[in-house]
């Protein structure tokens, strides 16, 4: 548990060659763990874990790496982009009414589950004041990587927009988290007082948010107006931004994290051309990343040294999990009328994931001495969060009956549909429609258009050539899927109060030929309009503009 002499130096060197078929045959392995971790009901990321430590030092393979101010350049370019991308999938229109908690548990929750842990480090297991506040700084926020990857790969749409409160959470908590982690190794270093805390703390946040909303401004702007020689390029161009905005922003003495959370959600909810593949761009992306920086964090981990923290880690996820978070969530959630349910559900999904290790590894290479050894505590403290907490997420959800078996958790319009080589399309078959009364066979449907089912009422009916299309049927129909070729640009319409299309039939809109909307979101159903159909406010419009409508 002892950590007298913490070794920081770099491992033998490894053969290009050799490199190039690690890196190959890891990701391959890890793809094919994500896939044994559905099988298994256990989060993926905890495999990414383990196939590191397997590989490591002490690992079946041996590989020697202790370059800990490396891992920490690199882990932190991962959460650049982990973080940019769960901004950017965080539909404002859903998160909008949970934002008040959600940032009050990303800001205040933080200080007080630190302070809480903080003072068990010191009651419980003898650390000494000044460690055991870093520890709890450390472990203080919830990790976006685990968080996203569970609510989305187990499909996990919460009643209560729940699932957005805990997206919108773990996405900006991490700020919070490295802010006091750096007030803290500054406070041990022997540097700064109070009223230099005060002021990093205000330059943190102020410069955070200003450069995040410029960065944005600037992104959108680039999207919109510039056409782009090549394609793709408008995703490489975002992923230059990231790194921008973040350097930019640290140099300045700003919050890096925040800045790109920041903009991420703006430029993710803001009409932008090509949205659908920079989603898709950004989901290879983000995957990369997540498996890059959890088997980069399992190759640094010694599996021998667990053993003597294991006590301790266990002691403060114990504490953690059932004392500090639930009383921080229930104190914080009060005010805002919410279920007991939700208070309970939200409090036990306080995943510990990637970055609370990064932040370990800051104090790794800080000059700050500390007695215990905080990068394996952290990391089985880590391990235990993501292995109980993230596999009983589901069936803690399911007992206090807070799934919404009806609701889909992706955020994102270009997230509700995958790209396959066809399409189902759903006719609602309306008073007055031509089809009413006609025979299939006796329809004039385009070449490799298909009639796959017909629902009427409770009965689903497979049509055949004299089948009789009656009013009140769905007809299910199958169509290819729109090629990649095809010149569509999709952009989204959020219909505020007061917007001037509220209220109004879309006849009534004199929109220019060249616009089409194409499908309506209301609430929890999406609808294909007609010139008949009226526009209400919190619609979201799914339209196809032309590039020329963006420059206007």
């Amino acid at each position: 548990m002892e950590d007298p002499g913490r070794s920081k130096r770099g491992g033998k060197d490894i053969d290009f060659n050799q490199l190039l078929i690690l890196g190959g045959g890891v990701l391959m392995i890890c793809i094919l763990c994500n896939k044994l971790s559905f099988r298994l009901g256990v989060p993926s990321l905890l495999l990414f874990i383990l196939l590191g430590m397997v590989f490591g030092s002490d690992g079946l393979f041996r590989i020697p790496f202790e370059n800990y101010a490396f891992a920490e350049k690199l882990c932190t370019a991962a959460l650049i982009y982990i973080m940019f991308y769960g901004g950017f999938g965080t539909r404002w229109k859903q998160a909008r009414p949970v934002a008040a908690p959600a940032l009050l548990l990303s800001s205040l929750g933080v200080f007080l589950t630190a302070a809480l842990t903080g003072v068990f480090c010191h009651w419980g297991i003898g650390m000494e004041w000044q460690e055991s506040f870093l520890i709890g700084a450390v472990i203080s926020s919830t990790d976006a990587a685990s968080m996203f990857s569970i609510l989305r790969s187990k499909k996990l749409a919460l009643k209560e927009n729940t699932d957005s409160l805990l997206e919108l959470e773990s996405g900006s908590n991490d700020p919070f988290s490295y802010m006091l982690t750096v007030m803290l190794l500054t406070m041990m270093a022997g540097e700064g007082d109070p009223a230099t805390f005060a002021r990093m703390l205000a330059l943190q946040l102020i410069l955070g948010g200003l450069a995040g909303w410029a960065c944005a401004k600037v992104g959108i702007a680039c999207l919109n107006r510039f056409d782009f020689a090549t394609e793709g390029f408008d995703s490489i161009f975002v992923v230059g931004l990231a790194l921008l905005a973040y350097a930019l922003c640290s140099g300045l003495g700003g919050n890096g994290y925040l800045c790109v959370y920041l903009a991420g959600i703006l430029m993710g909810n803001a009409p932008i051309r090509n949205k659908r593949s920079l989603v898709h761009f950004f989901d290879g992306v983000t995957g990369l990343m997540q498996i890059v920086i959890f088997f980069l964090l399992g190759l640094l981990a010694f599996p021998s040294q667990l053993p003597s923290v294991i006590i301790p880690a266990l002691s403060i996820m114990v504490f953690l999990t059932l004392v500090a978070r639930p009383v921080a969530v229930s104190l914080l959630l009060k005010p805002f009328a919410g279920s007991w349910r939700q208070t309970v559900l939200v409090g036990a999904a306080g995943l510990r994931g990637a970055s609370s290790i990064v932040f370990a590894i800051m104090v790794t290479v800080s000059p700050a001495y500390t007695r215990y050894d905080v990068f394996h505590v952290v990391f089985c403290l880590v391990l235990l969060s993501i292995s109980l907490q993230g596999t009983l997420l589901p069936w803690i959800a399911r007992k206090l009956d807070m799934i919404d078996s009806g609701a889909d958790v992706l955020k994102t319009f270009n997230d509700y549909k995958d790209d396959p080589a066809i399409e189902m399309i759903q006719l609602d078959i309306r008073p007055g429609h031509m089809w009413i009364g006609q025979p299939v066979q006796a329809l004039n449907l385009p070449p490799d258009f298909l009639l796959a089912m017909i629902r009427r009422g409770q009965d689903n009916l497979i049509p055949q050539g004299k089948t009789v299309i009656e009013q009140g049927d769905q007809v299910i129909a199958i169509a290819p899927a729109l090629t990649a070729a095809m010149p569509l640009v999709l952009t989204e319409i959020l219909i505020e109060e007061g917007h001037p299309w509220q209220n109004r039939r879309i006849k009534e809109l004199n929109l220019p030929p060249s616009l089409l909307i194409m499908m309506i979101l209301r609430g929890k159903t999406m609808r294909v309009p007609d010139g008949s159909t009226r526009i209400e406010a919190d619609d979201m419009l799914i339209v196809h503009q032309p590039r020329e409508a963006f420059k206007k």
